[in-house]
């Protein structure tokens, strides 16, 4: 082992803790799904107006520092550029932002929608009715929209700012550096905050890619080239997609998560543009532009829903998850797109990482959710729901079957998965190895793989034992603790910034030169 690393409190830490909750999912699956249940059930309940709060707010930090002076800084040397071309930087954004949940839920989620309709911004609609199908596709355009590409712009971007700009190790703690100190980062509260970094994004992945191996098997048993959508199945797709992923980490990010992430932002447009040409094209159309007004128009009133009055059990599950996913989601995704954000100002740091992955989601949803709904408001209806309501991960493959060429879009929407799945374990192995290496940018390989190994295996034991849903909700209950430090996040930022828009107004002030960053 690397000294530099294996001698680094905060991966031991992390490591050990993984070991016990791992042990915890196989030896005591049902004592963690009671834990998990309980906690999930007061932080959604209990604090679910708090992220109500928490989100809008990260929303409008984001758009303030868009559109303020503070934007022109550059997250790098003043003379410095980007070092990956837009559309390399845009791929790698979305592959690590969204990738797996856009193909699991395009379908899946507007379908629920229609047959469980919310109440508060979206009320006034009966179950399986014109007017839920339209709320259903306006609540996936609320759910896929700004709030969780903000959330993730808050770290991002703070990450970058202190790590390119100031000089600063890539560590979740060193946002906080001018609340803590700059000879706490990776001690006391500095560890803390890192070591909650590796834990959100090591089962936060985790489960992301059981999800995805429930996806891609699906999808290879609607192309017959399996017997069924077993456990077994689903283990052997972790185990061989993730040997593909660590293969990948170890090339870098030039060579593996850069032309990857390429290849299947290609592959999701063929796959978009074929279902828009043979799928229900006016009505795709339709809905898109109708929903992106629904979107606009209630955007502040979703934004601050609560349900007051009404007890009411879809807010929590839905809204209040995903934010609480999303917030969870956010050292991971955070770390990464700072990590390939050097070179850009703050304001083109934001644009580029809210509005164009944005559209894309929406334009995503329009397309495959838009194509759900189509068949869902038919008279063959009651075959697409009942596929969603006994597998999520079918719906997507359930939509397309119905389709001309099914077969060719099946095997291109498999092929996206699979892709989303490598370049996900890939950035999470960069973001744990910088987390526990000191903050090293270009962690040492063996570290690397280490993690890699150890997402694939948590997913692998995890399907295994049945304990997957129950990680999956004790990662959002850590969505909470999180969203604390980043409102610390915001504070130290907005401070920093502001300081550094006085120095530079009154022609003081330098910036302090920052290595070059290393060859991946």
């Amino acid at each position: 082992m690397n000294k530099s690393w294996s001698e680094n409190k905060t991966f031991w830490i992390a490591f050990i803790l993984t070991i016990l909750f791992v042990l915890w999912g196989v030896f005591g699956i049902t004592s963690l799904r009671a834990a998990a249940d309980i906690s999930f059930k007061f932080v959604t309940e209990t604090l679910g107006w708090s992220f109500m709060l928490g989100a809008t707010i990260f929303v409008l930090v984001a758009m303030y520092i868009m559109l303020s002076k503070v934007g022109d800084v550059k997250l790098g040397r003043p003379d410095e550029e980007p070092k990956y071309t837009r559309f390399e930087w845009f791929s790698m954004l979305f592959s690590a932002g969204m990738g797996i949940g856009l193909v699991f839920w395009s379908v899946s989620e507007p379908i629920w929608h229609y047959i469980w309709p919310s109440t508060g911004a979206a009320a006034n609609a009966a179950a399986e009715t014109p007017e839920a199908a339209i709320n259903a596709m306006r609540l996936a355009f609320f759910h896929w929209g700004i709030h969780p590409w903000s959330i993730y712009i808050i770290v991002g971007g703070s990450l970058a700012y202190f790590s390119y700009h100031k000089g600063l190790p890539m560590l979740l703690s060193a946002t906080l550096e001018p609340i803590i100190g700059e000879e706490n980062l990776d001690t006391g509260w500095g560890r803390l905050v890192n070591i909650i970094g590796v834990y959100a994004t090591l089962f936060g992945l985790a489960t992301s890619l059981g999800l995805g191996a429930m996806s891609i098997v699906a999808g290879l048993a609607q192309l017959n080239w399996i017997a069924s959508a077993s456990t077994g199945a689903q283990i052997v797709v972790v185990i061989v997609v993730t040997t593909a992923a660590v293969i990948s980490t170890i090339t870098g990010i030039d060579k593996g998560i850069r032309y990857l992430s390429k290849i299947n932002v290609w592959i999701m447009s063929a796959l978009m543009v074929f279902v828009v040409l043979v799928g229900p094209t006016l009505f795709i159309l339709n809905i898109f532009t109708n929903s992106m007004g629904q979107y606009l128009q209630h955007i502040v009133e979703m934004s601050f829903m609560s349900d007051a009055i009404m007890d009411n059990s879809w807010l929590p599950a839905w809204t209040i998850f995903y934010w609480a996913w999303w917030i969870a989601w956010a050292p991971f995704v955070g770390t990464f797109i700072a990590r390939v954000s050097r070179g850009r100002t703050i304001r083109e740091f934001v644009i580029g990482a809210l509005f164009v992955p944005v559209l894309v989601s929406l334009v995503w949803f329009a397309v495959f959710g838009g194509t759900g709904l189509h068949i869902a408001l038919g008279e063959n209806g009651a075959g697409l729901i009942e596929a969603v309501q006994e597998s999520e991960a079918s719906g997507f493959y359930a939509a397309l079957s119905t389709l001309p060429l099914s077969k060719f879009l099946i095997f291109l929407g498999t092929l996206s998965v699979t892709l989303f799945f490598v370049t996900s374990s890939d950035s999470a192995t960069y973001v744990n190895g910088m987390l526990t290496s000191g903050g090293d940018p270009n962690p040492p390989r063996p570290l690397r793989v280490f993690w890699g190994i150890s997402e694939g295996a948590i997913a692998a034991i995890l399907i295994f034992t049945g304990g997957l849903s129950a990680l999956q909700t004790a990662s959002v209950v850590s969505g909470f603790p999180f969203m604390i430090i980043m409102f610390f996040m915001v504070y130290a930022l907005l401070k920093d910034l502001h300081l550094e828009r006085k120095k530079k107004e009154k022609g003081v002030g330098k910036y302090e030169e920052v290595k070059d960053e290393p060859a991946v």
